[in-house]
């Protein structure tokens, strides 16, 4: 399944500056990494955030949002954004901002 280029580029922008960001084919898409964490990603059109367990429940809440499940068994922490979630930048960074909070919060691998 192809991901969304366009997303991609706007999430390299916002990540670059970040020390330790690493780029991997995951999911039939792409994640970001920080420090060996993995933080976001993409697969197809939606985002992939990384919220941690004590973050998932209020991500879950929030508009456009859903838990993340490939295999028919949700990945904990880690919910999928549908396009309107992210389509302005605020959303998209403010997303963002919370998986590289919760990827900084662990130790380096």
């Amino acid at each position: 399944m192809p991901y969304d280029e366009g997303l991609a580029r706007r999430m390299r922008a916002q990540l670059a500056p970040l020390p330790g960001l690493t780029e991997k084919k995951m999911f039939g898409g792409i994640a970001f990494l920080l420090r060996g964490n993995m933080a976001c990603g993409i697969h197809g059109n939606d985002l992939i955030v990384r919220v941690g367990p004590q973050r998932y429940q209020a991500a879950l809440a929030q508009a456009h949002a859903r838990p993340f499940d490939m295999t028919g068994r949700p990945m904990s922490g880690w919910i999928a954004v549908q396009p309107p979630g992210y389509v302005a930048d605020h959303d998209l960074n403010t997303w963002i901002g919370q998986a590289v909070a919760f990827a900084q919060s662990l130790p380096a691998k």
